[in-house]
């Protein structure tokens, strides 16, 4: 189980859950549902199982190209600890188990779960025929807040979408940061990443602008609650403000001539700011 848990870096799920959390939270006081166990733990699982498959076959796809990076060449399928035969299965588990669990949700959760399912396991084809790469995975977990929402409520609405292109653009802004890492060896394995299109300085502005877009957004759908709930107010307020002041910090330990803290802005920096925006809207949102 450890080894599983590490083959698909369970840990990084703290990225996208707090804002699935958001969505759920934002869907049970807006539509007055009121909270339902079942639906939380059922929302925790489809998380669980699409990311655990989206990352398994991330790791099942690249095991030759991380065979030769001496940055991967340690993890668990080229360094023999799993077998590629053993992850694909364990990708067809979770993909059952994820569309299985959204059955029980709701009928417009299970229609869409191929979709979802579509877009996580896409990503780790793309970046052999676009630099656009980064946005697919900023898709992927950018569907964590409205389809909480969804499970929860059962429709679409504008706060969600908002925090869900949060997501997109703010995912897909570090996910370039930490392409920077791999663009000589991208480049002679012919593979595809901004850095390796456009070089490090002008990746690392290119992301600049998309966390400038990511917190234009978190503030309108700040703006937005703060609309419609009275008594909303500064807890959510700081919440935001945090996160965005992360996100710029993080800009600040990375250049082009220095990645020595690349593992810092990516993981630390973003993994804090999610827990923060997370925990202070939905505290917030109950008091």
């Amino acid at each position: 189980m450890k080894q599983y848990l590490s083959l698909v870096k369970f840990s990084h799920t703290i990225f996208a859950l707090p804002f699935a959390l958001l969505g759920f939270f934002i869907a049970i006081h807006h539509l007055n549902t009121g909270f339902q166990w079942r639906i939380f733990f059922l929302i925790l699982l489809c998380m669980v199982f699409a990311r655990s498959a989206a990352m398994a076959f991330n790791r099942y796809l690249d095991r030759d190209i991380d065979a030769q990076n001496p940055r991967t060449v340690n993890r668990e399928i080229p360094a023999g600890i799993i077998s590629p035969g053993s992850a694909l299965l364990f990708v067809v588990i979770n993909s059952i188990l994820f569309v299985t669990t959204t059955w029980f949700i709701n009928p417009l959760c299970l229609l869409l779960s191929p979709v979802a399912l579509f877009v996580v396991l896409i990503y780790s084809y793309t970046k052999r025929f676009t630099f656009l790469c980064h946005f697919v995975l900023g898709l992927g977990l950018g569907l964590a807040p409205i389809g909480a929402y969804l499970a929860a409520g059962g429709n679409f609405d504008l706060i969600p979408l908002l925090y869900s292109f949060s997501v997109l653009f703010w995912v897909s802004g570090f996910d370039i940061i930490y392409a920077l890492q791999d663009e000589q060896f991208d480049k002679n394995m012919n593979l595809h990443s901004i850095p390796t299109k456009i070089g490090k300085k002008k990746a690392l502005n290119l992301s600049s602008f998309l966390h400038i877009l990511t917190s234009i957004l978190l503030l309108a759908a700040n703006y937005f609650l703060s609309l419609e709930y009275e008594a909303f107010g500064w807890i959510s307020w700081a919440g935001t403000i945090s996160f965005i002041a992360l996100l710029f910090y993080q800009h600040r330990l990375v250049k082009p001539d220095d990645l020595s803290r690349v593992n810092l802005a990516f993981f630390t920096t973003n993994g804090v700011a999610s827990i923060i925006i997370g925990t202070l809207i939905i505290l917030d949102l109950f008091i």
